[in-house]
């Protein structure tokens, strides 16, 4: 069935779902229906362009200091790449390492980030993990959010990455909840930021573009906050800044978010502001294709910690699961800049994905294994070999050698395994189906970006601060304390950390006020006792607006396909409108909106039943 048909039917099953119910719905909704609402404001003490992790803490800031803040961004929806991220956050000498046993200090991560990272910003890296414990580690908690485990990862002398419970979405849904709740802080959504503004030598505000309309306005503020993220999804600028002594991929997935495209680095600049260590790029080696995005440029991080790594040889040729520090100029250098990833049917389920699209295996399993132009499988490592285009007698001896390596306990090629070694318990592939699925590097995060100093001003080209002007999380590098490499979970931590310094040192210059108080935080909305799909189909016709592409709709248009591949009722995301519902402005209750984000943010089967598409 074709991708039209599929989405027409599901459109006409929701409407059939709903039948009947339109006339009480409307009347339901009319007797809810609010007299009207306030245009958006255009001046306020401070703006705070980017509406991600970085962004909402120094809202929060400056909020909490009786500012008034427009926070500003691309988006029609908060958190920008971090709702999609794993949720690691790196800290030292924490309370829950202390309940898993796990002894540490901050000299002891100091060192082992000044030896990984090899040069990271002295200020900057110390600061963060002096106030990390208490500025990040226990503002996270006093919102109630919480850690699953302790996660290793290379660079680290002890296990330091706390992954939060509920991932990406539940480490960026608070945050954005305090800031929503807050009367002093108002959201201007598909906002494209232009140009600086500035009056008497002062940035004063910003100029935008509508991202739907092209409509122009401009934002006036006492100071501007740049939290823009990175650069990784501009691959131009990645190879524009790429370092000299590794060969810039044959193929390139970008893994950054959708608008971590530099734009802030651009309208920085164009003010006079100096950009900083843009050769410092930190991207993975274990890409795979994101199935849903059709012209195959964005990728997924994932790894079988299982599998074997192969070339176009059918040879292995790295010790699996290397760091991406010492593993990307050797995959770089590859045919191809590829390798694939072999493994059998007892380790099927050791297939992880990264991000919080994909806590459970069944996405996975519907998503990934499911499309045919991602991972292959048969009954037989030559026929594998048949399917991956790689030469049979090779991969067959290189298979064969693998479990013989296991058999004897010793890797004896790459040391993977073996007394002292990383892999403990390495296994063989012997069991039908065998898989591949082939890997390719994946961009990710901007080790470098925009100049700032040790208060978070933003400096020109000759180190002077931009009078007003403020930056934050990966536009600025996180200040470069990773050096050139991160110990990983060195990202979303030290965005928040520099986000609500900016925000201080711009309540300083403000100078701090009392702020009103935070609205309560009412319970979640029960579903209408009615489906109302049918009401809001008889105007969206997600059948056909699923299908466009249209400039500013990219949330809309994904989370809709899930709507219509699960069948939802609209009422299961927007019950809040049954006690604001407008019919005209369609105003979305933005402290309620983050509890229904799990619908789609949960690991759960996302776009499972939508159609895939198929590789050649």
């Amino acid at each position: 069935m074709s991708a039209v048909a599929l989405n027409r039917n599901h459109a006409l099953v929701l409407v059939a779902v709903c039948a009947g119910a339109v006339l009480p719905i409307y009347g339901w909704y009319a007797s809810r229906a609010p007299k009207g609402r306030a245009a958006l404001p255009t001046t306020a003490d401070a703006i705070v362009v980017g509406g991600g992790i970085a962004g909402l803490s120094a809202a929060y800031e400056l909020a909490s200091g009786g500012a008034s803040v427009i926070v500003v961004d691309m988006a029609s929806i908060f958190g920008g790449h971090a709702v999609m991220a794993t949720g690691d956050l790196t800290f030292a000498a924490t309370p829950y390492q202390q309940q898993q046993g796990v002894t540490d200090s901050v000299e002891l991560a100091l060192k082992d980030m000044t030896e990984w990272g090899e040069d990271p910003d002295p200020f900057w890296s110390r600061y963060y993990l002096e106030h990390a414990r208490a500025d990040v580690y226990d503002w996270l908690v006093s919102m109630g959010i919480g850690f699953e485990k302790l996660v290793p990862v290379p660079g680290n002398t002890v296990p330091r990455a706390h992954r939060t419970k509920g991932r990406g979405i539940g480490l960026v849904s608070p945050i954005f909840t305090e800031d929503a709740r807050r009367p002093n802080i108002s959201f201007r959504w598909n906002a494209r930021v232009d140009r600086l503004l500035k009056e008497n030598g002062r940035v004063s505000g910003v100029a935008t573009t509508n991202t739907r309309t092209n409509e122009s306005v401009e934002l006036h503020g006492r100071v501007v906050v740049l939290a823009t993220g990175g650069f990784q999804s501009n691959l131009d600028m990645v190879r524009a800044n790429w370092r000299a002594d590794v060969p810039f991929p044959e193929r390139f997935l970008v893994g950054s978010g959708l608008n971590s495209t530099g734009t802030g680095h651009e309208v920085a600049r164009a003010a006079g502001a100096a950009l900083t260590r843009l050769d410092h790029q930190w991207n993975y080696i274990t890409g795979l294709p994101d199935p849903r995005f059709s012209d195959g440029k964005r990728g997924l991080n994932g790894y079988n910690e299982y599998s074997i790594w192969v070339n176009a040889e059918g040879q292995r040729f790295v010790a699996e699961r290397i760091s991406a520090k010492l593993g990307f100029p050797v995959v770089a250098r590859q045919k191809g800049s590829t390798y694939w990833s072999v493994f059998d049917e007892a380790s099927k389920r050791n297939f992880w994905m990264a991000g919080s699209d994909w806590a459970k295996f069944d996405a996975i399993e519907k998503q990934i294994f499911g499309n045919e132009a991602l991972v292959k499988s048969a009954a037989t490592i030559e026929e594998l070999a048949t399917k991956c285009a790689l030469p049979a007698a090779a991969l067959r001896g290189t298979v064969d050698r693998w479990n013989a390596m296991v058999e004897k306990g010793v890797d004896e090629d790459f040391g993977r395994f073996g007394p002292g070694k990383p892999l403990k318990d390495p296994r063989k592939i012997a069991q039908a189906p065998f898989y591949c699925a082939q890997f390719f590097p994946l961009s990710r995060k901007s080790l470098g970006g925009i100049a700032i100093d040790d208060k978070a001003h933003v400096l020109d080209t000759a180190g002077q601060v931009i009078p007003g002007l403020y930056a934050a999380g990966e536009a600025t590098g996180f200040g470069g304390l990773n050096g050139k490499y991160p110990l990983e979970g060195t990202f979303l931590a030290p965005s928040i950390l520099i986000g609500r310094v900016a925000g201080r040192t711009a309540v300083a210059e403000l100078g701090a006020k009392p702020a009103p108080p935070p609205a309560p935080l009412a319970p979640p909305p029960a579903p209408p006792s009615v489906p109302v799909g049918a009401a809001c189909m008889s105007c969206h016709q997600l059948g056909t607006l699923t299908l466009q592409t249209r400039p500013g709709y990219w949330h809309f248009e994904k989370v809709h396909r899930v709507v219509l591949a699960r069948q939802y009722d609209c009422g299961r995301c927007h019950a809040e409108l049954g006690t604001v519902y407008d019919p005209v402005t369609h105003h979305i209750d933005r402290v309620q909106q983050p509890r229904v984000c799990v619908n789609c943010h949960s690991g759960e089967d996302t776009l499972a039943q939508a159609p895939q598409p198929q590789g050649k």
